[in-house]
């Protein structure tokens, strides 16, 4: 299957599972728990950088979150103090430990003191005649580990393209704070990166689905890998190659990597 046989295919799962009932089963549930802005920008980044591992246990743990924050995040950003802290000791996920949790809190804390958005973190890396988010993510990565004091085992967890890495976690945090439709599912509050400069989350299971429908030839699972797959799905919708993460993610996970009759 291939052109526009599987533009069609594609396009069918996307309206498939580009609909509200896909969010409580998914990360994304995370976000849509709050209306402000800046706590859905927070739990969407946090929850999105856990974002490893099984669905459930993902949804679970930053239901946790919410509560060492009491609720408001935002709030609770803005004004918690050093003590407030200690109250994630016991917070871990994987190889996601204390350790990180501090930082995260640092970060976030100096971070929104002094911005209204999280938005700008990202943003003000991108030109718009930039293909790509490319340099978005390099320079987060740097902002974001800006401090004399950032934990060096912490910089696993936010992903760059300057070491190759797939970014795919940070491409779906972007995902969902960028794309722009009547379905639901995506939040589309950020208007200073286009749908189109979006790039594909790349896990091992959209992986597996791309290769399986020759959308990438690369024989590495790296950052230009990403690329190469978002410039193959923008022969499909050149404005909007991300939303066919609902098409592939289905198959491989979903759908149980079922092949189309």
């Amino acid at each position: 299957m291939k052109g526009a046989d599987l533009k069609k295919y594609f396009d069918s799962l996307v309206e498939k599972y580009n609909q509200p009932d896909f969010i409580p089963n998914d990360p994304i549930k995370i976000p849509h728990l709050f209306t402000h802005p800046q706590d859905i920008e927070i739990m969407g980044f946090w929850s999105a950088m856990l974002a490893w591992g099984q669905r459930v246990t993902i949804i679970n743990k930053s239901l946790e979150l919410i509560e060492l924050m009491d609720g408001r995040p935002h709030h609770f950003i803005l004004n918690h103090t050093e003590e407030d802290r200690a109250r994630f000791a016991s917070f871990k996920h994987r190889t996601f430990n204390y350790t990180d949790s501090l930082y995260f809190l640092d970060f976030l804390q100096r971070y929104y003191r002094a911005h209204e958005s999280l938005e700008d973190a990202f943003a003000r890396f991108i030109k718009p005649e930039d293909e790509n988010v490319s340099a978005g993510l390099a320079g987060f990565h740097e902002l974001f580990f800006d401090s004399e004091h950032a934990p060096h085992r912490t910089r696993k967890h936010v992903a760059t393209p300057a070491r190759k890495s797939r970014c795919k976690r940070l491409n779906m945090f972007l995902r969902w704070m960028v794309r722009k439709d009547q379905c639901g599912v995506d939040f589309g509050i950020w208007d200073r990166i286009r749908p189109d400069q979006l790039l594909m989350p790349l896990d091992v299971h959209v992986e597996r689905v791309a290769r399986r429908f020759e959308l990438i030839e690369r024989k590495q699972n790296d950052f230009l890998t990403v690329v190469e797959l978002t410039d193959t799905l923008k022969r499909f919708d050149a404005k909007d190659p991300a939303k066919y993460d609902f098409a592939l993610f289905s198959i491989g996970v979903l759908e149980k990597d079922q092949k189309p009759t």
